[in-house]
């Protein structure tokens, strides 16, 4: 979820009109560190999250493989109720797999399962703490894997819809890391397209695109990059409302989602280290990081985060998978 600060605009206003000329707009300050505390932990192998009007996290965890990937509500003192059961979860190369991102808009939940290329809605206007879980089995869903697959976007043919947003007229555009691509999906009719392509990050290093942001002009997209998850090898992507992609900002690592500051600056993820050197090869325990734009560190030693989310202007969050925590950031 993203928001935006209109309070300095709207004072400025009404200053100029009241004439006091001698009055300066109030300016949000950027984050330079961020003061970390653990609100819930115990999570299984939490991915994505998107935060409602009373300030309560939607959560997916991955479950531990047996298909009880699951969505789950935090309340703000850190008590968790499942809300959704029996998603996708399943081993895949010694790693869990199936769920994807959630978002949060006006009572509705749009889950991502990528395992299934599924869009799941669910209405959770009603849904109090404490009520049994729905199934998902019967919740209404859209196929968008078998969509994507037909545009033949990359050779082999993959896809793995991961995260989304919403953008102009209330569309969601949907990353899908595998695709390496952001779809469209129309909110009247709920056709899809292909509204932008990811490029490589290098000779023969895909995108891997993870998460995506609007700013009322532009979509920001982040992306982890493909194996050897080289240091410095990735990118944030600009792509404008016609679909055409650029560089924003280079020399990232293993990104794993992207926000917006009050002053619609990028914050993003990096999720972690990686290493083939023994003990204990792939992604580092306690390596990731949250850094601005500029890649000043804003806080560190985080294990494995996934998501990050602003609340307010000076309010965030943090889910980090490795320890299955969610952790609230002020500064």
């Amino acid at each position: 979820m993203q928001l935006k600060s209109y309070s300095s605009l709207a004072l400025l206003a009404l200053f100029t009109a009241a004439g006091c000329d001698d009055i300066e707009p109030i300016i949000t300050a950027e984050p330079t560190h961020f003061i970390p505390e653990v609100v819930a932990s115990g999570l299984t192998l939490p991915l994505g999250m998107s935060f409602d009007g009373l300030g309560r996290a939607w959560v997916t965890e991955s479950g531990t493989g047996k298909n009880d990937a699951r969505v789950s509500l935090i309340t703000k003192d850190g008590k968790v109720y499942p809300v959704i059961t029996g998603l996708a979860s399943a081993v895949s190369n010694e790693s869990i797999e199936g769920i994807g991102h959630v978002l949060y808009q006006e009572g509705i939940l749009y889950i991502l399962e990528g395992a299934t290329g599924t869009l799941y809605t669910a209405n959770v206007a009603g849904f109090k703490p404490g009520d049994a879980p729905v199934d998902a089995k019967t919740l209404p869903k859209e196929d968008i894997g078998t969509f994507v697959k037909a545009q033949m976007l990359t050779n082999p043919i993959n896809t793995n819809v991961y995260n989304l947003t919403l953008g102009p007229n209330g569309d969601l555009y949907i990353v899908d890391s595998g695709a390496n691509a952001v779809i469209k999906r129309n909110s009247q009719t709920k056709a899809l397209s292909v509204f932008a392509r990811i490029p490589s990050v290098a000779p023969n290093t895909d995108a891997v695109p993870t998460g995506i942001t609007f700013d009322g002009q532009k979509f920001l997209v982040s992306g982890l990059s493909g194996f050897p998850f080289t240091a410095g090898a990735t990118k944030i992507h600009r792509v404008d409302l016609a679909g055409n992609v650029s560089d924003y900002q280079t020399g990232f690592t293993t990104l794993t989602d992207i926000t917006l500051s009050a002053n619609n600056k990028p914050i993003v993820v990096q999720y972690a280290r990686f290493s083939l050197a023994p003990p204990i090869p792939g992604f580092q325990a306690r390596t990731g990081l949250i850094t601005n734009g500029d890649k000043t560190v804003l806080l560190d030693g985080l294990d494995r985060p996934t998501d990050i989310e602003r609340v307010n202007d000076r309010l965030y969050y943090v889910l980090n998978t490795g320890d299955g925590t969610l952790m609230k950031l002020t500064f």
